[in-house]
């Protein structure tokens, strides 16, 4: 008899010991699961707080631009002007223009679009017959002509329609991809496919472009020479 009752305290001892093990065990998983479930919800709120303030620099950055006069595609109306606005901003792209070249109006259309598309860069245009010097010091010859600036320096032209499929009729989405070469604007295609590549596949043909000299001006209103 005194066998069994000591037997049976022994496994009550032992069951006893098996839940406190048992409860221990389940006090120190649900601290981990809590532990957890704390370092996920502060890992969310610091990526929360991060996203936050990205937002908050981007919106600042905007302003900014903004209060430089991104955003819109306008003219300037000297060359003295232009130093200034080039001074204010990373990335700036010129359009030197002539009235009496058709050819500028046609430029003038896609670069009002990018302007709001790309308000990281400054959109301007200047008139040749107002920026002799600036003209000759950056060899402007031919009619319309891009000039794009990086931090103040003149790093790459688009002259004529020559790089945007040699058509009067080149998209938006062509000249995008060029100035996008320049790294002159955030372009989030693929530079190594020109949009005008599939229209040439395609069996579009692109209509050649004529040179016509300017009277008494050493500007030409394009870059192709004469068949």
């Amino acid at each position: 008899m005194a066998a069994d009752a000591s037997a049976e305290m022994f496994s009550k001892v032992m069951e006893s010991q098996l839940l406190q093990t048992t409860k221990l065990m389940e006090e120190q998983l649900d601290a981990q699961l809590d532990k957890l479930d704390k370092m996920d919800e502060d890992e969310m709120e610091h990526l929360k707080e991060k996203r936050l303030e990205a937002l908050k620099k981007a919106q600042q950055q905007k302003q900014e631009w903004i209060s430089k006069g991104h955003g819109e595609y306008r003219e300037i109306p000297s060359e003295k002007d232009f130093f200034q606005e080039v001074k204010e901003s990373k990335n700036v792209v010129c359009h030197f223009y002539r009235d009496s070249t058709f050819r500028c109006t046609i430029m003038d259309k896609h670069l009002a679009l990018l302007a709001k598309k790309h308000i990281e860069t400054k959109f301007l245009k200047l008139s040749v017959e107002k920026a002799p010097f600036l003209s000759e010091r950056l060899r402007i010859k031919v009619i319309p002509t891009l000039a794009l600036v990086k931090d103040g320096k003149t790093k790459d032209y688009v002259v004529g329609f020559t790089d945007l499929g040699n058509t009067d009729e080149f998209t938006t989405e062509t000249l995008e991809w060029r100035l996008g070469c320049a790294d002159i604007i955030k372009y989030s295609g693929n530079l190594m496919e020109p949009p005008f590549q599939s229209q040439n596949k395609s069996g579009s043909k692109f209509k050649k472009l004529e040179k016509k000299t300017i009277r008494g001006k050493t500007y030409d209103s394009d870059s192709d020479e004469d068949d």
